[in-house]
């Protein structure tokens, strides 16, 4: 019995010793533990591991430092192209200005040339028109004197040529003596016609003597009607014949057409005619003596009238105002030989 013990532990003994030659030398009385082994073999095995996952490791911690290189760098990207971007349209934008203002510059400091070079032209067809005209009046009223065809003449075309420019109306006032009223209501008519034939218009005519025998205030609102409906139709000049026997007080009306800076209407014109109750004009007289001669005349016209005074009637301050504005240029006509009995043609 005891050879079989000892077989069958020999092998076991020889086992542990190979084991043991492996391993240093442990102090006398030192038990063996037998949970070395396995911590080791544990340790080996995680270092291993750790070796075989240590590339994995290490390409994802790249992969992670590249994508968060890549996130960081993304937004310096786009805030680079943002920049060269804004560069690009900043360029863009000032190239467009320098092409664009010269060229502005160009185009708007030509239009006042080419609007001028319009209307001087509408302005040369006026003014042809109505020389043309005016010409035409002095080979027919030979008898007048040469300061009413030259005074006529650049009053009415200075107006004419500043057709754009209107700052008052033209005021012209024609006087005669009894035996020129034929002379002075056939030309009157004739010079307020080429007026407005020059511009394409027509003229409106009143007549003092159809409304000598009215009201005041009647004839007011009809010469005020007639005027501003005819100028707002497009008329150009308008003759009232006989101004001196309109109602006084209704020759009021005439601030509102002849004022200096407040006109109702700036671009017209308004022949007027006043006959005096003398036989004949003097011809030695001066334009001046001419002017007094009808401003005295209209004087005793107007103020020594029976009609009570008020509002609508004339006394010496409103008719002061009344011929500052209608005195602008007082010219005076002369007996014409050769017209018709009828009419002035």
């Amino acid at each position: 019995g005891s050879s079989s013990v000892y077989l069958h532990s020999s092998p076991i003994k020889e086992k542990a010793k190979a084991y043991d030659s492996n391993e240093p030398e442990k102090p006398a009385g030192h038990q063996p533990n037998l949970y070395t082994p396995l911590k080791e073999r544990k340790a080996d095995f995680f270092e291993k591991n750790q070796e075989h996952h240590s590339p994995t490791s290490e390409s994802r911690s790249k992969f992670r430092d590249q994508s968060g290189i890549g996130k960081q760098s993304q937004p310096l990207g786009k805030n680079g192209g943002e920049t060269q971007s804004g560069f690009h349209k900043s360029w863009t934008l000032l190239l467009v200005l320098l092409i664009s203002v010269p060229l502005i510059y160009v185009l708007w400091s030509g239009m006042p040339s080419l609007l001028d070079t319009t209307l001087s032209s509408r302005d040369t067809q006026i003014l042809q028109a109505f020389r043309a005209q005016m010409k035409k009046l002095k080979n027919t009223y030979q008898s007048q004197d040469p300061n009413l065809w030259k005074r006529t003449h650049v009053f009415l075309e200075k107006h004419l040529n500043a057709s754009h420019l209107h700052l008052e109306p033209a005021i012209l006032l024609l006087t005669a003596g009894q035996e020129a009223e034929k002379a002075l209501r056939c030309l009157s008519n004739e010079i307020a016609d080429a007026f407005a034939f020059s511009q394409n218009a027509t003229t409106i005519k009143i007549d003092g003597a159809d409304k000598a025998i009215l009201d005041s205030d009647i004839v007011k609102l009809e010469v005020d009607n007639e005027l501003s409906s005819g100028f707002r139709e497009g008329k150009k000049v308008a003759v009232v014949h006989r101004f001196e026997l309109l109602p006084a007080g209704s020759t009021l009306i005439f601030y509102k057409y002849c004022d200096h800076e407040n006109a109702a209407f700036k671009d017209v014109a308004l022949l007027l005619t006043v006959l005096l109750d003398e036989q004949s004009l003097k011809k030695s007289l001066t334009l001046k003596e001419v002017e007094e001669k009808v401003r005295d005349f209209l004087w005793v016209k107007f103020t020594s009238s029976d009609v009570p005074s008020s509002y609508n009637s004339m006394d010496t301050d409103k008719l002061s105002g009344l011929w500052s504005r209608i005195s602008h240029l007082v010219l005076p006509v002369w007996p014409e030989k050769g017209l018709p009995v009828e009419g002035c043609t």
